[in-house]
């Protein structure tokens, strides 16, 4: 069971969202507990499928969710400014995670069975068919990587954060972070090549 109440938010409401960051974090530092319904209302899918694309089962990444809430809601005083709260959470998430597979070396981390090909409206069900198979290769190529070059690719392409935004979640420099996503891309191209 999580903690989701309502749902998730919809990628048209996802400036709205962001825009009352501001006032989400005053009022969870104020404890106000519609707040943190809130909070997990609108971040808890984005949590949840991050832990995922980094290779965690059903269960544990449903755990993980929960624990990267518990963390921002006990941590949230230390949060400086009320605008960063998304690269907070993919903050707490990425070293969540991290933490994870440090406890837990010898567990094989599951494949990337959350990036979905898109639905055939048109009636091309051969080109459908080759997507399907070349999605296939690259989430097999992905979910082999090493953890620290899988998690750029996961955060940059999958979870669609910028540059500057993942080495924030990261915790390091830019360039360390370009550097990563070029190794890693590199190591993709061998694998699927």
């Amino acid at each position: 069971m999580h903690l989701i109440t309502t749902g998730h938010r919809v990628d048209s409401e996802e400036t709205d969202v962001v825009q009352e960051d501001g006032s989400l974090v005053s009022r969870l530092k104020a404890g106000h507990a519609t707040a943190a319904v809130e909070l997990v209302d609108g971040y808890y899918k984005q949590m949840y499928l991050l832990l995922r694309r980094f290779g965690h089962d059903h269960q544990c990444s449903e755990d993980l969710t929960q624990e990267i809430f518990i963390q921002a809601w006990q941590h949230i005083g230390q949060l400086k400014n009320e605008n960063a709260l998304n690269g907070w959470l993919y903050r707490i998430a990425s070293n969540t995670s991290k933490l994870y597979w440090r406890r837990h070396k010898g567990i094989k981390a599951f494949g990337l069975d959350d990036i979905n090909v898109p639905e055939d409206s048109n009636g091309h069900g051969h080109e459908m068919l080759v997507n399907a198979e070349e999605i296939a290769s690259v989430k097999k190529a992905i979910s082999k990587l090493p953890i620290k070059l899988r998690e750029v690719i996961v955060l940059h392409y999958l979870q669609q954060l910028t540059i500057n935004e993942c080495a924030q979640v990261m915790g390091i420099r830019e360039g360390t972070f370009k550097s990563r996503l070029s190794r890693a891309l590199k190591a993709l191209k061998k694998q699927i090549a």
